[in-house]
This record gives structure tokens, sequence and C-alpha cells, in this order.
């Protein structure tokens, strides 16, 4: 009988001291393939399998799109890219045991790609009950979602205890959202992960009713073709993504609530929220440069008026440049308040941008 030999781990900031620690403690006989998602920029360049390897036993590397999964190792999801379990299927229609990894750069979902969402929901749907799920240090609340199938399909979710992590935002929405095996610190975390490793679970077909990445999109097509047809014209949500301005479908499971668009990119309200206050910060930036810019251009025009000797156009456009630059330095400050989490006063931008 098959046994729980598939660990998936999601990690976002803290991630990587988090995840030497926990490697540190794995035997290097482990019976199982562990599989790690954790946030890095899109550009960036992950050393995290290096990290890894000089901390732990187990070998650790960014797979090919392809790449044979083989038990005793760790596989890191390389920046920019989805990492998707998938396993062989013979012409009879039948899995075999052989399973591999796809590399998929599709949407981004809570705002990145790697997603521990996508990583988790992959592994669920593939393994059923042998998969472990496993959420480390983080903020909002990337993963969750995926625990919650793989809980729905007879898996194991385990938590590192908040207390315990170095940011607490992932763990706390696991708990609050999904029923978890355990939630551990680190060191009886890994404890736990090996002793479990060697249960068995019976071979069978699981079918489960939570919304996975297939059933989403058919909604949010199905949806969208109604809207154009005219038919059910509220069933969207007013917002529209933050990464391609389309049109957002609420999606709920259970207690859990989604947002999607019909490109594919998904939300989880705290990463709407987030993405929502950085679209914010950009819109309040241009606003800073076109009131600089704007100044600059009243003094050089009192520049060339007092080239002229009209000594009134040329105190008109000084005034509307110190005018101009004090509302500029009034908007920087604005930011400052947003991005340091001190409210502003009901009024306080609207007022400013009208006086602008």
């Amino acid at each position: 009988m098959p046994h729980r030999n598939i660990v998936v781990i999601g990690a976002s900031a803290g991630g990587v001291e988090t995840s030497k620690e926990l490697v540190s403690y794995l035997p290097p006989d482990l019976a199982a393939s562990l599989f790690v998602a954790m946030h890095f920029p899109a550009n960036s360049v992950s050393i995290l399998p290096s990290i890894l390897n000089r901390c732990g036993t187990l070998p650790a590397l960014h797979p090919e799109d392809g790449t044979a999964i083989e038990p005793g190792r760790i596989y890191v999801a390389p920046p920019n890219y989805h990492m998707e379990l998938r396993r062989r299927t013979s012409v009879s229609g039948d899995q075999d045991a052989s399973g591999y990894i796809v590399l998929d750069q599709g949407p981004r979902e809570n705002g990145y790609r790697p997603a521990i969402d996508f990583l988790f929901r992959s592994a669920a749907r593939t393994y059923h009950q042998r998969v472990i799920g496993v959420i480390l240090s983080g903020m909002l609340d990337d993963g969750t979602a995926g625990l919650m199938q793989i809980k729905a399909r007879g898996g194991v979710v385990l938590v590192q205890d908040p207390q315990e992590a170095l940011f607490s935002g992932m763990p706390n929405s696991a708990i609050a959202n999904v029923k978890a095996d355990a939630v551990l610190p680190i060191a009886k975390l890994a404890a736990h992960l090996v002793e479990i490793i060697h249960e068995t679970v019976p071979e069978e077909v699981w079918v489960a009713n939570e919304l996975n990445n297939e059933r989403e999109r058919e909604r949010v097509a199905q949806e969208k073709s109604a809207a154009e047809q005219g038919e059910r014209p509220d069933s969207a949500s007013p917002f529209t993504c933050p990464e391609c301005g389309g049109v957002l479908w609420e999606l709920r499971d259970r207690n859990l609530l989604r947002f999607r668009c019909h490109v594919g990119h998904v939300y989880s309200p705290d990463s709407m929220l987030s993405e929502q206050a950085n679209d914010l910060e950009r819109a309040l930036w241009s606003g800073v440069r076109a009131l600089e810019e704007r100044a600059a251009l009243a003094r050089r025009m009192a520049n060339h008026a007092h080239e002229q000797k009209r000594w009134i156009s040329e105190a008109h456009f000084l005034e509307r440049a110190e005018e101009t630059a004090y509302h500029a330095q009034q908007l920087r400050q604005v930011i400052a308040q947003q991005t340091n989490g001190k409210p502003n006063k009901p009024g306080d931008l609207d007022d400013l941008l009208e006086e602008a």
C-alpha cells in the first residue's frame, strides 16, 4: 500500500530561515519527496537549493520542466514558475507510479509565481491521501486554499506554530480556515513529519466537493459567457483585477473567499488588499511626479518672463510654482503615512487632490 510520501511546503517572508531549520532535522534516508514553493521576485536568482544543501542531508535542486520525481529529494520551485505535480497516464487511462514536475508560467495567484496554492492544489489533485501539506512563516494567506484541498482529499495538514514563526500571517490564516492535524514548532514539526511519512493510505479514487483550478476556471468562463449574453449581470464582483484590469468573480468555498479573473489571476481578500495598496501608492507617486513637473514648468516660465521683464507674469508663475511644490510635498507626506500604516484623517487626500 502507498504511504504519505509527497510533502509540499509553502513559505514566504522568513521562509528561508525556517526551511533551513526544518531541513536540518530531516534524515538522509527520508522515504519521501519534498516540494517547496517560496515567494521570489520574478527576475531574481534563487540560491535556496544551495542553502538547503549546506544545512541538510537531502539534495535540493530547481527542477526542469518534465523532471521525474524521486524520493529523498527536495524540489524548489524556480522564480517566475509555478510548480505542478503530475503522474503519467497509460494508454488504458490508468495512472502509474511515476510522477513528474511541470513548470508553468501561467497567471500569478495572490500576486505570486510561484504560488503556494498552485503547488498544493496540484499535489492534492494528483496524489490524494499521500500528500502532507506544510505551511511555514509568511505574510498574508497564500497556501490556505491549497491546504483546504489537501485536507478535502484525505491528506495531512501541518502548520508551524505562529508564536515561533518570524511572520505569522500564513500560519494564522491556515489555522483559522483549515482543521490542521498539528500545529508545532519547527523541531517537533520535523519529527512529526518523519513519523507520519511511514503511514500507509488506501489506494482509492477520491472525489471531493471542493473548488479546484479547473472548476474555478470553468465557473468563471461560464459566468463570463452568461454576462456577455445578458444573463446574471450581477454575478461578477465590483472589483477589477490588479494584474490585468479585468473583471473579478467572487468564488466561495465554505468560509473561504477568493477572487478570480477570466484570464486566471487569483487573489485572496488579503492579497487583494495588498495589491490595491500597491496600486494606490503607484497612483499617488504618479501624482507627485505630475505636481513636481508642473512646479518645474512654472519656474521655467517665471524665468522666461523675467528675461522679458514681464514682472507681473514672473510673480504669477513663481506663486504657482510654490503652491504646486507645496501640494507635491503634502502628497509625499500622505504616501509616507499610507506606507507606514498610519491612516490619514477623513477627507485629507480628497482635499489635497482637489486643491492640486
